[in-house]
């Protein structure tokens, strides 16, 4: 085992970290939810808005991320601190966020991998309704047309086999032990392949980042053969250009790629903090959010045309079989894939693509908290624990019991709580994300560090897009979000109690509670007058004069990096912003 290391670890090469970044963008929501959304806003009209709001957003963003990290050489709690101290909570929000994602996300590899053992037997215990947890009653095989009034065996399965579900959050029941040890399986495969940090990732992610597209690939070609496959893809792309003019489309559009691309939980700002000083980030954020849409519209074709042959084997409607989230996962297509040839087959590597997709997403996680520990407790650590690699199974193992409520009987009631409540938490820490470095620190002094390593400044778009477009988007989506809420429902059926949706803000000030927490600790650590006390907390501690100053170098970058984070005090950056030519980021 290795001891903390005194330098920051850098990728072994391009391709590493593009795969990371790659794999941690790309996870299972673009298998299961954007093909829904796109469907359902318009089909081939939706990606008008779409793609729109990839360019003015998820680009920039993701830009601005890289920038921060890659230039600070820290996680996102250490680079907020620096940046504005002010602010130094946002860091903290996007840890705690990707902590509280991190313990319950694992649910859905759990159910996975326990889909993933089954698939190897014949046949497919989904297949009938003559099993032990059937109500055969009211079960529907996939041999038999299906009535309004009965439930497929693959709903039933899922229901009764895998989460023994009970009939609401009230009731939790007990732990379904068979899913504990499947947890436990996921956390150690998690822990040996993040133990080494970017060492050990960056070999893994050749695989998981890649298998996934070779798995869709084959789907599709298999899938395009099928009787209504063709049906279901032009249900899927046909344009329904009315809905361009309803505002929701836009704003459905904006959110799914804000949640598909993962900006503001930190860990794309840490991951590019390995990056040496000089990497393209431009050009590795435009590969990086185009192969997520990419991604996203090729399930599309992937999915619906799976939908579409069963719709022609089941005679029924496309949109009768057109689902989101689990139900399209563990539903829909495990029925498809029993009336395939060789079932089992395609049932083994379509979930194991999804557990590939989300262990890309699970490592990012890990590798911000890490990341977090070892800036801001490095030392401390060291002379507890020793060895860095005890810190990462003790973050691990701390995961695995909070994600333990998650596979109770009433599990899926609390796991769906917990991912509304992330919905609404991400926004808050994007929004305050954007505004601490666009607005706070500003887009001039943001100029300043791309001209420093790439050589030369963001044009007047990326500029344009970090100080209003972005953040105008962002809160476009959180006044939609709290004009148009409705009560929180599992299904259709279940309507959440009142108080679950007060535990769902509770939830979300555990994250977005540091921003004000953090602002208070710093104005009330400083002394003088509370104008004096607000100037010197927005004021960076990497100054204008450093970042203008600072070589171009790896060594010396490094070097200087050090030296940002023993500053205590520094002047304002606005009283240097006139020193010469060389700090215009024009």
């Amino acid at each position: 085992m290795d001891r903390l290391p005194r330098e920051r670890e850098t990728w072994a090469n391009r391709a590493e970290f593009i795969l990371s970044s790659v794999g941690y963008a790309v996870g299972i929501g673009n298998v299961w939810r954007f093909p829904y959304v796109c469907f359902s806003g318009g089909g081939g009209a939706f990606l008008i808005p779409y793609l729109t709001m990839m360019c003015l957003c998820a680009i920039p963003l993701v830009f601005m991320e890289f920038t921060v990290g890659q230039y600070t050489k820290r996680g996102p709690v250490e680079a907020f601190i620096n940046i504005c101290p002010l602010m130094k909570g946002v860091g903290v929000a996007m840890v705690m966020l990707s902590f509280i994602v991190a313990s319950y996300n694992n649910t859905v590899l759990t159910w996975v991998l326990y889909y993933l053992f089954h698939s190897f037997t014949a046949p497919l215990p989904w297949q009938l309704c003559n099993a032990t947890w059937n109500i055969p009653e009211n079960c529907s095989s996939f041999m038999e047309n299906a009535t309004t009034h009965l439930q497929s065996a693959t709903k039933q399965f899922f229901d009764h086999r895998l989460l023994e579900i009970t009939e609401g959050i009230e009731n939790v029941g007990h732990l379904r032990w068979e899913l504990v040890g499947i947890l436990l399986l996921i956390w150690a495969v998690l822990f040996f392949c993040v133990f080494k940090g970017i060492r050990s990732t960056g070999k893994v992610v050749y695989f998981t980042a890649l298998f996934p597209y070779v798995v869709l690939l084959a789907l599709l070609f298999n899938n395009v053969r099928l009787p209504g496959a063709l049906d279901g893809i032009l249900f899927f792309l046909t344009p329904k250009w009315n809905k361009l003019g309803e505002i929701h489309v836009w704003i459905d559009a904006t959110a799914q790629i804000f949640y598909s691309i993962g900006v503001g939980f930190g860990c794309l700002l840490s991951m590019a903090s390995h990056n040496k000083h000089n990497h393209n980030i431009l050009r590795d954020a435009m590969i990086v959010t185009l192969a997520n849409s990419a991604t996203s519209i090729f399930a599309g074709f992937v999915m619906f045309s799976g939908i579409g042959y069963m719709a022609h084997v089941r005679h029924l409607q496309v949109e009768q079989l057109a689902v989101e989230g689990p139900g399209l996962a563990f539903v829909v297509y495990p029925e498809i894939f029993s009336t395939m040839p060789v079932s089992q087959l395609w049932a083994f590597l379509f979930f194991l693509m999804l557990m590939c997709l989300g262990l890309d997403s699970q490592f990012a996680l890990v590798e911000v908290m890490g990341t977090f520990i070892m800036d801001s407790f490095g030392p401390k650590i060291l002379l507890m624990l020793n060895y860095k690699e005890l810190v990462t199974l003790l973050l691990c193992f701390l995961t695995f019991l909070l994600g333990l409520p998650c596979i109770t009987q009433g599990g899926v009631y609390i796991f769906q709580l917990l991912d509304y409540s992330v919905g609404i938490t991400l926004m808050f820490t994007s929004l305050f994300e954007v505004v601490t470095l666009s607005w706070i620190f500003g887009v001039w002094r943001l100029s300043i560090m791309v001209k420093r390593i790439l050589g030369k400044p963001p044009n007047v778009f990326f500029k344009a897009c970090w100080l209003v477009v972005s953040p105008l988007s962002i809160v476009a989506i959180l006044v939609t979000a709290m004009v148009q809420h409705s009560p929180l429902l599992y299904g259709k059926t279940y309507l959440y109690p009142a108080w679950a949706e007060g535990v769902a803000w509770i939830i979300t000030f555990l994250s977005v509670g540091w921003i004000p927490l953090g602002a208070m600790h710093e104005l009330l650590g400083r002394k003088g007058t509370c104008l004096a006390r607000l100037k010197a907390s927005v004021t960076p501690r990497i100054t204008l004069e450093e970042v203008c100053n600072v070589p171009v170098t790896e060594d010396q970058h490094q070097d200087h990096v050090k030296s940002l984070y023993s500053l205590s005090e520094v002047s304002p950056l606005h009283e240097e912003k006139d020193r010469g030519d060389m700090c215009d980021p024009e």
